[in-house]
């Protein structure tokens, strides 16, 4: 569980890999605001726990942006660093997110497929509904689990990897995602966090080769997602049939 002394909510640890339930506003990986990174607290992490002196490995696979809260995996091995490295690469890792975004009248489920131009200078990207010249295609299908009155509790599982994919493409279909200023939302969240969270990650175990899937708790500071959450159609599996 997470501490004040270490910022971490571990959701599974094993001798090649690890997960966390990253906050928002953590930053992954370190840039110029000198933050404390993900990274390096789970490198502290790793040190204290298992007392072990000098440098201690920790590697990086993946990201996602600092506003958003939700499964962060990190390799504690060279060799799981390069599997998932590659997987990631692949696209054979299944990522959902589930996002809190304003009551409009959709379909229960659907595919956005757009074409997104990265803004490197305003570090946001812009959808379109057709192809133009610099625009990587972006493919996000959709479902939505609960509605209340102002607000819905869409699921989310993307096809591509794009700079700010879901964040964009939400806004562009007219449902900016609660507390994101940048990409159309009408009022900053406290904290400055937005409700876009990195709900599960499914993939094969980078060195026992199994089925391996890992899920976060919905962030604790946001009431909205314990009350839309009740209203989520079940999850479990049903017995076989036949």
């Amino acid at each position: 569980m997470r501490t004040d002394k270490d910022n971490l909510q571990i959701l599974y640890e094993d001798n090649h890999l690890l997960a966390v339930n990253k906050r928002c506003g953590d930053l992954v990986q370190g840039d110029r605001t000198g933050d404390v990174p993900l990274v390096e607290l789970v490198r502290e992490y790793i040190r204290r726990k298992y007392d072990k002196p000098g440098n201690v490995f920790c590697g990086l696979p993946h990201r996602i942006d600092r506003p958003t809260s939700g499964v962060v995996l990190l390799a504690k091995t060279s060799k799981a660093l390069s599997r998932l490295s590659e997987m990631f690469r692949q696209g054979s890792v299944q990522k959902t997110y589930h996002a809190i975004v304003p009551r409009r009248d959709i379909p229960s489920q659907g595919t956005w497929r757009h074409y997104l131009v990265h803004d490197g200078v305003r570090n946001l990207s812009r959808a379109f509904d057709t192809p133009r010249r610099g625009a990587r295609e972006a493919v996000t299908h959709y479902r939505v689990l609960s509605r209340g009155e102002r607000y819905q509790l869409l699921e989310l599982t993307i096809e591509t990897g794009r700079h700010h994919q879901i964040r964009c493409q939400a806004s562009h279909m007219g449902l900016p995602i609660k507390g994101d200023l940048k990409y159309g939302a009408p009022r900053s969240n406290p904290g400055g966090g937005i409700c876009l969270h990195a709900r599960r990650v499914v993939l094969r175990h980078p060195v026992r080769g199994e089925q391996w899937e890992v899920e976060a708790p919905y962030p604790d500071d946001e009431p909205l997602w314990a009350i839309l959450a009740q209203g989520q159609p079940s999850q479990e599996k049903q017995p076989d049939q036949g």
